[in-house]
């Protein structure tokens, strides 16, 4: 994430969760000590949330409730109401994609990984929307969401930069998040093969960005669009109105027009 205001006005504070870096921006006009202490109090509030659920859901701790799920040593029906609810939600997510997206590994055991680090994200904002913060960017290990401006006061909107996965020092994108104020990415490039594709074989884009009106649409869909393929784009862009900026495992791109109008080029039109 990239912002495009003065630095005098931004303040943040980052700590680690869920194997990954997590980011929180806030704008201010003035930075006074009752600001900072703000920040230092909203960045307590959103790392106690993903502290929480990345001790339940983390399958990387063996005594988490997801990996005595996954290993089969407590069944889902017993398990707590927040997990099911995640699971109905991964379900649902699965029926809504054709099975683009599923909370189910090769193995059939359960992973909620592809969707715990979006509703934390949720649960954040709700938080920080509790306690009065308006100029904010949280930034989940590439899972973006934002709030207000980076320059309190005005219509300037936020901007995520999209990394080239064939040159991790360049950008493909400075996307405005405007309209829709959530954006994801996932893929290859940097993880490896990952991602269990629809069909047979590799998949066929090496890093798929979505902007979306909210976080776990974005990063699902990203995951979608990256097991099915140009079948589920076309699909997401039809049925959830999102933007897409795809890349192919030659280099090519294939965008939607918002993401045409910052990049300025598109293997072909999307959707």
């Amino acid at each position: 994430m990239r912002p495009t205001s003065n630095a005098q006005h931004l303040r943040a504070r980052i700590f680690r969760s869920m194997g990954t870096v997590v980011s929180l921006t806030v704008a201010r006009r003035r930075y006074t000590q009752a600001a900072v202490d703000e920040l230092e109090s909203a960045t307590a509030v959103v790392e106690g949330i993903f502290t929480e659920l990345d001790l339940k859901f983390s399958l990387y701790r063996e005594g988490s409730e997801a990996s005595r799920v996954a290993r089969g040593e407590l069944a889902l029906s017993e398990a707590s109401e927040s997990m099911r609810r995640l699971y109905d939600e991964a379900s649902e997510w699965r029926l809504a994609t054709n099975g683009a997206f599923t909370a189910e590994r090769p193995d059939r055991a359960l992973d909620l990984s592809g969707i715990v680090k979006a509703h934390a994200a949720q649960e954040a904002a709700l938080s920080l929307e509790a306690i009065g913060l308006q100029d904010w960017c949280l930034n989940a290990g590439g899972d973006v969401l934002v709030s207000g401006s980076p320059q309190p006061g005005t219509n300037e909107p936020w901007l995520a930069g999209v990394v080239d996965p064939g040159d991790r020092q360049s950008l493909l994108s400075a996307f405005p998040l405007r309209a829709l104020p959530a954006l994801a990415t996932s893929g290859c490039a940097e993880r490896g093969e990952h991602i269990w594709t629809v069909g047979s074989g590799k998949a066929e884009f090496v890093q798929v960005t979505v902007a979306a009106t909210n976080i776990m649409t974005a990063d699902v869909l990203a995951t979608a669009i990256v097991a099915g393929g140009t079948p589920m784009l076309d699909q997401a862009v039809a049925k959830w109105g999102v933007e897409v900026l795809a890349v192919r495992r030659d280099g090519t791109l294939l965008a939607t027009p918002g993401f045409r109008d910052e990049t300025g080029q598109a293997a072909r039109k999307a959707g």
